[in-house]
């Protein structure tokens, strides 16, 4: 590996393997030192940071990391956006764009966390679902050898440029451009797979890659929320876990040839009435485990928000009926309704039964898909199912 780009960042990768151990993302040794020996910058050279421009315009300002002194916030442990859709992208001066996010450096809390979940041994063949950059591959080449690493990603342009940045420190894994979602192409099979993108229910090329007793880790979609699951692939190709203790989200896979469901929702109800209600939008927003719960319980139901025309902001649950309810950001206990009541009463429920059962973690809930493609989730203390 050349040395030029791991010395210059030697003191931000000290700290910020020392801020990753205190968060609990890093927690094993093997790991410290590959976090230690990976210079981020060298993978996200420049990257786009959101602010609000003189004219009063939300635009995403590129920023570099060697030049201007910028160096240290590449090692920030936060996600640092690297690509915005060319479809809607307008530059709005020499370096600013207006656009929707296409690809990122996940946050490296988050990064260190999924590889710990991973549970890597040596020799372990890992496949990885969503190159973006090539600093998680980098991280895995590290810690188990390039000759062991795969990843795909549906840009070519992101697997070509990953692939260059990998060569300059010196690292070849196996990198190839393609749909990740039907697995690495050929009959490749693997002892782990990690997915840097999230997918509404586990691809089953991805189980029929894994071999028996072999793990994947992914992000779930499920509606209102979504997370993190770690899976493990029996010899029927069964797969069965838990969501993760480590939080976070990612991107939608992107391809040409799936289309997810979308609901086509109804014009709104008309406004029904207002009432006391015993959960609030600082509930919802402040809690990602309810909000997975929230997912499982309400599974045809958007959580959007809302601004009336008075400009006030609320929390809003809507189904494909026309049916909404909602709650004000501003902490107020009441919800406003249109349509069926129900909607807002299940959410109460899920609260109540939330609360009752001492607030389980997004970990204390099952997860599990069968060959056939169906998948259920469980609260694990009590058996409680939700059919998905």
């Amino acid at each position: 590996m050349s040395t030029t780009a791991l010395d210059t960042a030697r003191p931000h990768l000290a700290a910020l393997v020392e801020e990753l151990k205190k968060k609990g993302a890093i927690r094993s040794e093997p790991w410290a030192d590959v976090f230690a020996s990976v210079p981020r910058h060298t993978f996200v050279p420049r990257w786009y940071e959101q602010e609000t421009n003189d004219k009063g315009i939300t635009v995403w300002r590129m920023q570099h990391a060697i030049h201007e002194d910028r160096l240290p916030q590449a090692y920030r442990d936060v996600t640092l956006v690297t690509a915005l859709d060319p479809d809607t992208a307008e530059q709005v001066d020499p370096h600013a764009w207006t656009g929707i996010p296409t690809s990122s450096s996940t946050l490296p809390s988050l990064m260190a966390g999924m590889l710990e979940d991973l549970n890597v041994e040596d020799g372990h063949r890992v496949l990885e679902i969503g190159t973006g950059t090539g600093y998680n591959a980098a991280l895995l080449c590290a810690r188990l050898g390039e000759h062991l690493v795969h990843s795909i990603d549906v840009d070519p342009a992101l697997v070509q440029t990953a692939q260059k940045r990998l060569a300059e420190i010196g690292y070849a894994p196996q990198l190839t451009a393609g749909d990740g979602q039907n697995g690495y192409p050929g009959a490749a099979s693997f002892d782990r797979i990690i997915a840097t993108c999230s997918v509404p229910s586990i691809p089953p090329a991805w189980i029929e890659q894994t071999r028996p007793e072999g793990i994947i880790v992914a992000d779930i979609a499920l509606g209102i929320e979504g997370g993190l699951v770690r899976l493990a692939i029996d010899a029927e190709q069964r797969a069965y876990g838990h969501f993760t203790h480590t939080a976070g989200r990612f991107m939608a896979a992107r391809s040409n040839a799936t289309t997810y469901p979308t609901h086509q929702r109804a014009p709104y109800a008309p406004e029904t009435g207002t009432r006391p209600t015993t959960v609030t939008a600082a509930d919802i927003r402040s809690n990602y485990p309810f909000r997975l719960l929230l997912a499982l319980e309400l599974r045809d139901v958007e959580l959007v928000y809302h601004s009336d025309d008075n400009g006030t902001m609320s929390l809003q649950l809507q189904r494909p009926d026309g049916s909404w309810a909602r709650t004000p950001l501003t902490g107020d206990s009441t919800m406003t309704y249109g349509g069926d009541l129900d909607l807002w009463q299940r959410a109460e429920d899920a609260w109540a039964w939330w609360n009752e059962n001492g607030r389980p973690s997004q970990d204390r809930f099952g997860y599990a898909r069968k060959p056939e493609g169906s998948a259920r989730a469980w609260h694990i203390p009590t058996g409680r199912r939700w059919d998905l």
